[in-house]
Formats: C-alpha cells, structure tokens, sequence
C-alpha cells in the first residue's frame, strides 16, 4: 500500500467520512487511512448505554441525514455505528483499515505520511483522529497509592461491575452524569466536580442545541452551546435528578489507600473511581509538524495549521470550529476545509 494523490485524510471517524464527501464532490484524488479494523470511530467503543442527545434528523454527515431507529427516540451508538458503516458504503468512500498512521512528514513541496503499510504522498493532509484513544486524567497526589479499582471513560461498560460498591465518579460534564445517573442505581455513589454541575432546562436536548450552534456558525448574535449549561436532561439524567442523587462535591484533594480525602481532611472510603475527565487530542502522527502540540498548543487559523500550512486539522473540539466534535458540526467545518483546499489546487 501507499502512493500519490492531492489529499490524505488521516482518521475514518465522522469527521473523516463527512471531509470525503466533500472531497468526492469536489473531485480530488484522495484516500481515507482510518486505524481501526471497521467503520464506526469512537462510536463502536462507548458504554452499552451510549446514546445521542437528540432525534437522528438532528445529527446528519453532509448528503444524507441519519435514519431513525424504530422505537427509539434518541439513537443508540450501535445504531451510530450502523449509520456511519452505510454512509461509507452509500459514497463509496475510498477508506483504507486498518492502516495506522505514524508520522507526517514534511517531504519538499509534498507531505510524506508514514504508515505500517507503505508511505502515501500527498499535497495536503486532513488529520481527524479525534481524541477517544487520548483519555486524560488529572495528576491528583496518591493516584498510585490507591488500592480500589481506576477506570477512565473509556473503559467503563455498564454498571453491574459496581453492583454493592462504593463508587466516586469525578467529571462535571454529560459522560460523568450519564454514567452517575446508572451506576447510582446499584451502587452508593458520590458525584465530584471542580465547579458545580450545570444542568441544562429539561427542555434543551440537541435540537436546541443544533439550532444554537448553528447560529453561531453563521455569525449570529446571542451566546453559544456553553452558556446553556454543561450537560443536557436526557431521560436517565433527569431521572437521577429527581431520584437525588444528581449533587456534586468539590474535588477531593488527593487519594489515599482506600478511599479520597476531602480539604477539611476527613476521609471518605470508596472502592472505585471512574474519571470522566476528558481527552487530549490524539496528535501524536503530527509531532514533526506541531512543535506545541504535547502541551496543547496547536495554532489554528480556522481549520488551517498555522505551523504547516498544508495541513488541515478537523473533529478535535470548538477550536477547529463550532461544535466540530459532533456529527453535524464534522459536516460544516469538512465543507469549509475541503472548498479551501479546491481553491489552493485550483479547482
């Protein structure tokens, strides 16, 4: 494997499919390298009770909007994962797995990506690697001292591994309430954040959300996403609410042996603790190009590298553009990238 074309695109998630549509329509010669053995991205490794915030008319890749899954108003990831597989099919969209990409490369007038299965030439590169196999936790003192059991988001699959237990789950955002609102159904839990939860109006789901963000893309006055709050009411959240188990301390301030310990110095046993604690953006292909990007530093102008003018980042989050780490977000951030690199080739 490897050869010549205008553009490699690094990473087959939905940031990836929807910057191919564009490049399909724009006719460039082009090739998907995705590192997973199938379609899906990060939507094939979530918990068993993953779903979307919104109805699937919310949350369309460019061309096609997603189907609705009979009996369920809010999409289960598998059924993200179904969509994401057809979408692929549907544009017959040149994706090469699985193919892991190592480095990218500055070759003359040319970028050189460097893969375990051959080296590709290419005049732009899209990385839209996202960031699911980057979890981050934070340097709390006494992570190593702790004798209970660790987990990131990434890992968790379902509740019934807590059944009995004593659990701290640490995140103020929807994956730390999604997973509090279940685990606490068969475990004693306690919900830690730096700032207390935001709860959003039981009537903000991702429809309104689409409409916020979509608005702020288009320039409109008013504030964004986040001044709604920090995680939305779905069905499962709410019913934590109203259960009352949906209340947050402050972070701990380190973790002992067998539990945490609070800033009045009291001590708090617990026998696990998830953290649901965020990612980094997965940017270890571009370390050759991206002298900041291990401290989080990476220059933007839109979409465009500021250090390597023909790369082009997509997906990671809104400094690669308003609610780019969304399936609608891919969309419009994809179709702005892809028309300024037809406009650099002249086409």
């Amino acid at each position: 494997m490897g050869g010549s074309c205008d553009v490699v695109l690094v990473g087959g998630g939905q940031a990836g499919l929807a910057a191919g549509y564009y490049l399909r329509r724009a006719g460039l010669e082009y090739v998907i390298l995705d590192g997973q053995a199938q379609p899906g991205g990060a939507w094939r490794h979530g918990w068993k009770s993953l779903r979307l915030f919104s109805p699937a008319e919310y949350s369309p890749l460019p061309g096609w909007g997603m189907p609705r899954q009979a009996g369920e108003d809010f999409p289960t990831a598998g059924h993200v994962v179904d969509y994401l597989r057809a979408y692929e099919q549907r544009y017959d969209l040149p994706v090469r797995r699985p193919v892991r990409v190592r480095e990218v490369r500055r070759a003359g007038e040319r970028l050189s990506v460097d893969t375990d299965a051959g080296t590709w030439s290419a005049r732009y590169v899209i990385s839209a690697t996202g960031t699911w196999e980057c979890p981050y936790v934070p340097d709390i003192p006494g992570r190593g001292d702790f004798a209970g059991r660790q987990l990131h988001t990434v890992h968790y699959t379902s509740p019934e591994q807590f059944r009995g237990q004593r659990v701290v789950v640490v995140g103020g955002g929807n994956s730390a309430a999604q997973i509090l609102a279940e685990v606490s159904r068969v475990a004693a839990v306690t919900w830690v954040t730096l700032r207390p939860g935001r709860l959003m109006p039981d009537d903000v789901d991702g429809r309104v959300l689409f409409g916020v963000a979509t608005r702020k893309a288009a320039g409109g006055a008013g504030g964004g996403v986040s001044d709604l709050g920090d995680i939305v009411m779905v069905p499962s959240v709410r019913d934590a609410r109203d259960r009352g188990v949906l209340h947050s301390r402050p972070m701990f301030v380190r973790l002992t042996e067998h539990g945490v310990r609070w800033a009045d110095g009291t001590e708090q046993p617990c026998d696990a603790v998830i953290w649901c604690t965020g990612f980094r953006p997965n940017l270890t292909h571009l370390a050759p190009l991206l002298p900041g990007w291990r401290h989080g530093k990476v220059a933007v102008e839109g979409t465009r590298s500021v250090d390597e003018r023909r790369l082009y980042l997509l997906g990671y989050g809104d400094w690669t553009g308003a609610a780019s780490a969304t399936l609608v977000g891919a969309g419009r951030t994809a179709k702005a990238t892809v028309a300024d690199i037809a406009a650099r080739l002249g086409g």
